[in-house]
C-alpha cells in the first residue's frame, strides 16, 4: 500500500535549489534590493492572508514587527489575529496597503491562488518587499509581470517554496553537474493530489447557501468572476476550481519541479513544448487526473529532456533497477541518466549507489539559513533569495502553469518562452491571462 504524506513532509523531502543558470530572466537581478536596513532594526511586516498557510507564514516572520494582518475570513484567521493583538486588522489588502503604506517594509501574501498577483503587485508597486506563497500566480502572464515589477522596483522577493532552501536539491545539482548519473534525458515526477486532498471533476454547485457573516465573499472572490458563495470553495477546496486555484500543478509542482528546474537548467531554454493527457474537464474544475509532458531542447551541453508530471493517482512506471522490496510512494521522482538512475534522491540499485559513493562530489553550493531567514536578509539589503521572482520563481511558475493551458486547449503547445507566446496554437494565448473582475487590477 502506498503511503500518504502531508504537504509539510513532501516539502521537507523535496529540498530545493538556488537561482543560478536561468538564462534571459536573470539579467538585472542585483545582489541587494532596495534600501538597506540596519541588521539590528526590525522589519515592519504586513501579512495578507492569516489563516491556514498564512498563519504559518505569519508565525515564521514573527521575530520582526507584525504591524498589520489582513484576511477576508475572520474566523479562519482568528487564531492569528489573537496572537498579534497590537497588529491592525483589515479585510481588504488594498485598504491596508493604502492606509499603512509608510509603516510597512514588507508583506507576506498567503491567499488563494487567484489573489496572489493583485496583492503582490500592489505591494511591489509601493516598493514593499514581498513574500508570496506558491504558486506565485494564477496565470502565466501574472508571473512574468511580477518578475518585471520586482526587478524595476528593486525589492526583495521570494516564492514560498520552503524546501528550496534545503540540502536535497542542492545535492541533486552537485551530482548532476558533476556527471554522476550522466546526461539526463528523462524525468518523471508524480503526486497524489488531488483526490483525498480535495476534489476535482465537479460540477458547479446548484444550491446557494447564505454566506457566513465572518466571511466577506466579495473580497474573497477578488479578481475572479462573480459567483455565489458556497462552502465547496473555501477553505482549501478552491484549489480544484479553475477560477480560484491552479490544481495539483499549482499546489505541488512548484515544490516538486524546483530542483529539477535548476539542476537541468530548464530556464535557459528559449522554447519548449507541453502536452496534456487527462480525465476530461468541464471548465469548472480541473481533471480528476492528468499527465503533463514537457519537452525541452538542448541547453548548452545538456541534451534535450522529457519531463513527465503525473497527478490524481497516476504514476510513472517502476524503474527496472529498483529493488523488489522498495515501493513507489504516493509522491516520487525519477531521473534517468545515461549512467544511472536517481529514484527519490538515491542512485539505484543500492549496489550502484555504494559503488559510486567514494566518487560523489563534495558540497560546493552555498547552503541556506531557510526561506524566511533568506527573505529577511534580502529585505535588509543582503543576498537575493534563491526563489526570487525575476530570477527563479517567475520562470518556474510560467513553465508549471503552461501545463494547465495545455489541459484547457487539448493540443500539444509550442512556446516561445521569451515572448511568452504559443506559436502553433493561437487560441492557447487566450489562457496566458484572464480579464479581472471590475474593480481589480494587476
Amino acid at each position: 500500500m502506498r503511503r500518504r504524506i502531508s504537504r509539510r513532509e513532501f516539502v521537507r523531502r523535496a529540498g530545493a535549489a538556488g537561482a543560478a543558470g536561468l538564462g534571459f530572466w536573470v539579467t538585472g537581478v542585483s545582489r541587494g534590493f532596495g534600501q538597506e536596513k540596519s541588521p539590528n532594526a526590525k522589519l515592519n511586516i504586513a501579512c495578507i492572508g492569516a489563516g491556514g498557510q498564512g498563519g504559518s507564514d505569519v508565525g515564521n516572520v514573527k521575530s520582526e514587527n507584525i504591524v498589520a494582518l489582513c484576511d477576508v475570513d475572520e474566523r479562519h484567521a482568528g487564531g492569528t489575529f489573537n496572537r498579534f493583538p497590537k497588529a491592525k486588522k483589515f479585510k481588504d489588502f488594498r485598504v491596508m496597503l493604502q492606509e499603512m503604506e509608510k509603516q510597512i517594509d514588507a508583506v507576506t501574501v498567503s491567499t488563494a491562488d487567484h489573489a496572489h498577483a493583485p496583492a503582490s503587485m500592489m505591494a511591489i508597486g509601493m516598493g514593499k518587499h514581498c513574500f508570496t506563497q506558491k504558486p506565485l500566480t494564477h496565470s502565466m502572464l501574472e508571473a512574468r509581470k511580477l518578475g518585471e515589477a520586482a526587478r524595476e522596483k528593486k525589492v526583495a522577493t521570494v516564492m514560498g517554496i520552503q524546501g528550496h532552501c534545503g540540502d536535497h536539491q542542492r545535492i541533486l545539482c552537485e551530482w548532476l553537474w558533476a556527471g554522476v548519473i550522466g546526461p539526463v534525458r528523462e524525468v518523471h515526477i508524480w503526486t497524489d493530489r488531488p483526490g483525498h486532498w480535495w476534489k476535482q471533476g465537479l460540477e458547479r454547485p446548484k444550491d446557494t447557501p447564505p454566506c457566513p457573516p465572518h466571511i466577506d465573499w466579495n473580497l474573497w472572490l477578488g479578481p475572479a468572476p462573480e459567483r455565489p458563495y458556497h462552502p465547496g470553495y473555501h477553505p482549501v477546496a478552491w484549489r480544484g476550481w479553475w477560477d480560484f486555484g491552479t490544481g495539483a500543478l499549482g499546489d505541488i509542482a512548484c515544490h516538486a519541479l524546483d530542483g529539477v528546474f535548476w539542476a537541468l537548467k530548464l530556464g535557459e531554454a528559449k522554447t519548449f513544448e507541453v502536452e496534456a493527457a487527462h480525465s476530461g474537464h468541464n471548465g469548472e474544475t480541473y481533471p480528476n487526473w492528468s499527465i503533463i509532458t514537457y519537452q525541452f531542447p538542448a541547453r548548452g551541453e545538456m541534451p534535450p529532456v522529457k519531463l513527465v508530471w503525473y497527478d490524481g493517482g497516476k504514476m510513472a512506471e517502476r524503474p527496472k533497477d529498483l529493488e523488489p522490496e522498495r515501493k513507489l510512494n504516493d509522491n516520487g521522482q525519477i531521473l534517468i541518466g545515461d549512467k544511472a538512475t536517481l529514484f527519490d534522491g538515491r542512485i539505484i540499485p543500492e549496489a550502484r549507489m555504494k559503488e559510486l559513493q567514494p566518487s560523489l562530489p563534495p558540497k560546493t553550493l552555498p547552503r541556506s539559513p531557510g526561506i524566511y531567514e533568506e527573505f529577511k536578509r534580502a529585505c535588509r539589503g543582503g543576498e537575493p533569495c534563491g526563489a526570487n521572482f525575476p530570477g527563479f520563481a517567475g520562470p518556474l511558475t510560467e513553465m508549471v502553469l503552461s501545463g494547465n493551458v495545455a489541459i484547457r486547449v487539448g493540443k500539444k503547445l509550442a512556446w516561445d518562452w521569451p515572448s511568452l507566446k504559443c506559436t502553433n496554437v493561437p487560441e492557447a494565448n487566450n489562457y496566458v491571462h484572464r480579464e479581472y473582475r471590475k474593480g481589480w487590477t494587476l
